[in-house]
């Protein structure tokens, strides 16, 4: 099954709106057996989504449609695929009475554009949108499908999971594919695809390993298929074991999971709590930490030491090594390692300070220089890495670097 994606929307062609509709689709849609043929977007716009819609039939088997199906006069997806079908629009009364029932559990009155949105192509049917009031529309044409759901990612992630995806697979049965995603934090892609290159070498045909880099991770997928998915599976296990084997302490953990939850599973078996200092991370460690379920049962807390005078005041750093080393410093960041554990009464702690950036840096300790430390009072790690020129960039690596950290400074406790 091949299918192509078209976003709806002058907001996204100006920028003001990043479409990631169409990567969550695409990762979706994947791991169902299709095959992306191709992504476009359009403007609000009755010739050019039709144009588009034209095109990428001539390409795929399914044509996914997101966004204009709102109830302004701005979105006309759905007039638009009338008048493409031949069809009228038809009142679909039990569209506006789901819509009239769900204003009234909010307390507000539905408005006549409400009303104008339950007006649908004949020749559609309906999926449910347990999500939001407009519902998706499944089309059939000469042996193909054409899908229009709406823009709003929460709305359209519920019904490509609980209506299209499922309608998809019975309309185009076909081979099985699988994945196996192994994640790792620590080591760039090319390192790692050196220590693979033996593995890449000895899999079948029909299996493919693709690195995927992140800040400071890479992720290994490995994807397959074949008529048998049993046996499928079974090599895919098989390869994804060498690759544990091969990688050791690299990998984190695999799937969907994330290193701060990793990290949590490994304070929560060692029986530690957890606390930051940080400085050009601004919070924005702690944030990835408890943004976590159940973080609480081992992260006290966070003091954000953003200028030196708290660093002397909360976390005890002295004078005189910010005089001698300055802010950005090992000498510092150990310091507040110390600092937060004896204030904050935990078993171990994690601090970041450095340079983010755009301004503030120096020949010495140019922008992007990050240093870290990771103990527990007694024992104090640390480390430097050098970042980019982007400060927000520069935040979300250094706290990916210091979440590793942390994991390896467990692994060694362990």
């Amino acid at each position: 099954m091949k299918v192509h994606l078209i976003t709806v929307g002058d907001e996204i062609l100006i920028g003001q709106v990043i479409d990631t509709n169409s990567a969550w689709m695409a990762r979706q849609l994947n791991l169902a057996g299709a095959r992306i043929a191709g992504i476009s977007s359009v403007g609000d716009d009755e010739g050019e989504i039709e144009h588009a819609l034209e095109e990428a039939l001539k390409q795929a088997d399914a044509v996914l449609m997101t966004g204009g199906l709102g109830p302004t006069k701005d979105d006309i997806t759905k007039k638009t695929l009338a008048k493409f079908f031949g069809v009228e629009l038809e009142f679909h009364e039990p569209t506006y009475g789901r819509i009239l029932r769900f204003f009234e559990r909010l307390g507000r009155t539905a408005t006549p554009a409400h009303r104008q949105q339950c007006f649908m192509p004949v020749n559609a049917t309906l999926l449910l949108n347990k999500m939001g009031t407009a519902p998706g529309m499944w089309f059939e044409h000469k042996g193909k499908v054409i899908v229009s759901i709406p823009g709003v990612p929460y709305e359209m992630e519920y019904l490509m999971e609980h209506e299209v995806i499922p309608r998809l697979k019975r309309f185009f049965p076909g081979l099985p594919i699988a994945h196996r995603t192994i994640l790792t934090a620590g080591e760039g892609e090319s390192k790692i695809a050196e220590r693979l290159e033996y593995l890449e070498e000895e899999l079948p045909p029909y299996i493919k390993l693709a690195y995927l880099p992140n800040l400071g991770q890479v992720r290994l997928r490995l994807s397959g298929s074949l008529p048998d998915e049993s046996a499928l599976n079974r090599e895919l296990d098989f390869y994804a074991q060498k690759i544990r084997e091969t990688l050791g302490s690299l990998i984190f953990g695999a799937e969907t999971d994330r290193l701060e939850a990793a990290i949590g599973r490994m304070l929560q078996e060692q029986g530690k709590m957890l606390v930051t200092a940080e400085s050009c991370t601004g919070g924005y460690l702690a944030h990835l930490i408890t943004s976590v379920p159940g973080s609480s049962n081992y992260f006290k807390g966070s003091i954000i030491a953003y200028s030196n005078e708290v660093k002397m005041k909360q976390l005890k750093v002295s004078p005189q090594t910010l005089e001698t080393h300055g802010a950005v410093s090992e000498q510092t960041v150990a310091e507040m390692v110390k600092g937060a554990v004896e204030l904050l009464e935990a078993d171990v702690a994690v601090a970041v300070s450095g340079i983010a950036g755009p301004g503030g840096g120096s020949p010495e300790k140019p922008v992007g220089t990050i240093w870290m430390a990771v103990g527990n009072g007694e024992k104090v790690l640390t480390r430097r890495i050098y970042a980019g020129k982007d400060r927000l960039k520069n935040i979300e690596y250094s706290s990916s670097h210091a979440l590793n950290f942390v994991r390896q400074f467990l692994l060694q406790d362990d």
